[in-house]
């Protein structure tokens, strides 16, 4: 292998190219380069190897004995090259890179990913979590999905499934909680990450807010869960972050009041670009399983 370092890698796809094609222009516009370059790396490459590879001759280039020889192993070479290429261009379309933050990842992408790789077991999926819509034409991110009010610049965006909040807490700490002015004696766990405050539901209540205890504050709104399920207080939630524990029971909703969020969660996409196959599929597949966990009651009034 030492040996190849003295031998530049573009001579010898220039040989190989003019050997196959019988001219130094089919070589060129083969390559993308001009005849007078091609014509340059064979002279160097004869020079680097001290011998001639071809003959000039009014019917152009012909390969001497050594060129034959070369050029056949030189051509079994680049093939071996190009299908080593052509393998990572595979694995990169087959590959598909969701941009997704944690939340969304653990309590409702996850748990459907089975059924993704069912419809479309070609695809392979990476999961980037992140809180930070990455620039999607400068990355490796194929598809983002992100909370928020649609609109981020050089992303194209999808409403997916917009997001009411809504108090919750554990069942014991509800029993407490008879009407909204309860609340001045209750705990409250707070996101410091959030897009939202408690003002926006006090406003859909119809009541004046009413000011909770402090209590435990954190940056992840997953971890805001956790608290709320150990019993340490009320936490400003939203359907698809406290749904799992609403319906298993470990929280529940103390006021059947919900505001809406004026966010929701988007799919998004590079603004301008024309999606690849791997992102179509994904698309369509998300959008039916949005529909599929609606209940009946959203499924009719969306398709009214």
């Amino acid at each position: 292998m030492k040996t190849l370092n003295t031998i530049h890698l573009n001579g010898l796809r220039a040989v190989e190219a003019v050997a196959r094609t019988g001219s130094l222009q089919a070589a060129a516009e083969e390559i993308g380069v001009s005849a007078s370059a091609i014509s340059q790396q064979l002279n160097r490459t004869e020079k680097q190897l001290g011998r001639a590879l071809f003959v000039r001759s009014g019917r152009g280039l012909q390969p001497t004995e050594l060129g034959t020889r070369i050029f056949e192993r030189l051509s079994a070479g680049f093939a071996e090259l190009a299908g080593a290429v052509e393998t990572a261009r595979r694995q990169d379309e087959c590959t598909l890179v969701v941009s997704v933050a944690p939340a969304f990842a653990a309590k409702w992408l996850i748990p459907r990913l089975s059924r993704l790789f069912s419809r479309h077991p070609d695809i392979l999926v990476r999961i980037d979590t992140s809180t930070r819509l990455r620039d999607l034409a400068q990355s490796d991110v194929d598809v983002a999905i992100r909370l928020g009010d649609g609109d981020w610049p050089g992303a194209a965006s999808e409403l997916l499934m917009p997001q009411d909040i809504f108090p919750v807490c554990t069942p014991a700490m509800a029993r407490g909680l008879e009407t909204i002015a309860d609340l001045k004696a209750a705990t409250v766990i707070t996101d410091e990450a959030a897009m939202f405050g408690w003002e926006q539901w006090f406003a859909a209540a119809g009541v004046e807010p009413v000011s909770l205890k402090p209590g435990a504050r954190f940056s992840d709104p997953l971890l805001c869960l956790d608290a709320a399920i150990c019993g340490n207080g009320v936490m400003l939630a939203w359907q698809l972050l406290a749904g799992d524990a609403l319906a298993n029971g470990q929280l529940v909703v103390p006021f059947d009041i919900r505001a809406p969020s004026g966010l929701g969660y988007f799919l998004c996409t590079e603004a301008g670009a024309r999606p690849q196959r791997k992102v179509r599929a994904f698309r369509d597949w998300i959008r039916d399983e949005v529909v599929s966990a609606q209940p009946p009651d959203q499924v009719e009034k969306s398709a009214s």
